[in-house]
C-alpha cells in the first residue's frame, strides 16, 4: 500500500483540531462541532479526528451523518482543502472493515462474538442488521455470511457519503514537519512508523512510558486510552480520551504544531 494511503500529511499546518472518539454519540460530536466551528480558523487550523466514530454508542449512522455534514462546512470556508480534514482507523473502524469481510475469516463463529464483545454491535445495528442473525448466519456457513455482510454493506453504501468517508481513513497522520504524530491508541517505540502495524488502533504499553521523542516527532497525539482516564499529558505525550461510550465525555483538543495545547473542551 503506497505510504500516502496509509498516512495522511497536514500540510502547513498552524494549529490542529484533534477529537477523540466518540462511539456513535452524536450528540456530544454535534457540540464538539458547535464549538470547533465557532473558534476555527480557515488557511491555518487542520481537523484530526482521531478514530472511534463507530460502534458501542445509540447512533452510530447519525454520528457519520455528522462527521460529513461538519467536513462540508468546514471546507466551504476560503483555503480549506479536502486534506486539511483526516480520519484515522480506530479499533471499531477496524473491526468493521474485518466484518465486512467474515466470511473469509477461518473461524468467523469465534470471531464474530468476539467483535460483539468490543462494540460492533451498534455499528451493524446502524447499518440494518442484527448482531443475533449475524451469529446464526455464521453456523450457516460462508455463503449465509457473505449475503449478510453484503447486505450491510449495501446498507452502508446507501447512507450518502459513509463508505465514502470509510474508504479515506487513514492509520495515522503527521505534521508536513515532523512536529506532531495523531494515532488511534499508541504504537511500537521500537518500530518506525513505516512499520507500525495492529498497534495503532489496538495499543500496547509503549506508549504510557515514552520517555522521549519517537523518532523525529515532538510529540504523538491519541484518541484512545483502554483506562479512559480523561486528558492526560506527558512531556512527549497527548491523550485525549474522556471516556465517550463508556460513560464519560468526548474531548477536542487544540494543539499547536509544537505540541502545546492551546485549548481543550468537552462534551
Amino acid at each position: 500500500m503506497p505510504e500516502r494511503e496509509k498516512f495522511a500529511i497536514l500540510k502547513k499546518a498552524g494549529r490542529i483540531w484533534a477529537v477523540s472518539p466518540v462511539h456513535g454519540d452524536m450528540t456530544r460530536l454535534r457540540a464538539l462541532h458547535a464549538y470547533i466551528g465557532d473558534s476555527f480558523v480557515p488557511a491555518t487550523d487542520r481537523l484530526v479526528y482521531l478514530g472511534g466514530f463507530l460502534g458501542r454508542g445509540p447512533d452510530v449512522a447519525g454520528t457519520v451523518d455528522e462527521l460529513i455534514s461538519f467536513r462540508r462546512q468546514i471546507l466551504a470556508r476560503p483555503y480549506m482543502f479536502p486534506e486539511d480534514i483526516v480520519y484515522l482507523r480506530g479499533q471499531q473502524e477496524e473491526m468493521w472493515s474485518k466484518l465486512l469481510q467474515l466470511q473469509f475469516a477461518p473461524n468467523p463463529r469465534e470471531v464474530l462474538p468476539w467483535m460483539l464483545q468490543q462494540g460492533v454491535g451498534p455499528t451493524i445495528s446502524a447499518y440494518g442488521g442484527d448482531p443475533a442473525e449475524g451469529i446464526i448466519h455464521c453456523r450457516e456457513g460462508a455463503i449465509a455470511i457473505t449475503r449478510w455482510t453484503n447486505s450491510l454493506r449495501a446498507a452502508q453504501q446507501a447512507r450518502p457519503g459513509h463508505a465514502a468517508l470509510m474508504t479515506s481513513i487513514r492509520r495515522a497522520a503527521y505534521t508536513a514537519d515532523l512536529g506532531l504524530l495523531f494515532v488511534h491508541a499508541g504504537l511500537d517505540p521500537e518500530r518506525p512508523l513505516s512499520a507500525q502495524g495492529d498497534s495503532l488502533w489496538w495499543g500496547g504499553p509503549g506508549f504510557a512510558t515514552l520517555d522521549h521523542p519517537y523518532g523525529e516527532f515532538l510529540k504523538v497525539v491519541r484518541g484512545f486510552d483502554r483506562a479512559h482516564a480523561g486528558p492526560a499529558q506527558g512531556a512527549f505525550t497527548l491523550t485525549l480520551d474522556g471516556g465517550c461510550g463508556y460513560g464519560g465525555k468526548a474531548l477536542a483538543a487544540l494543539i499547536d504544531p509544537k505540541g502545546e495545547l492551546l485549548d481543550l473542551v468537552e462534551a
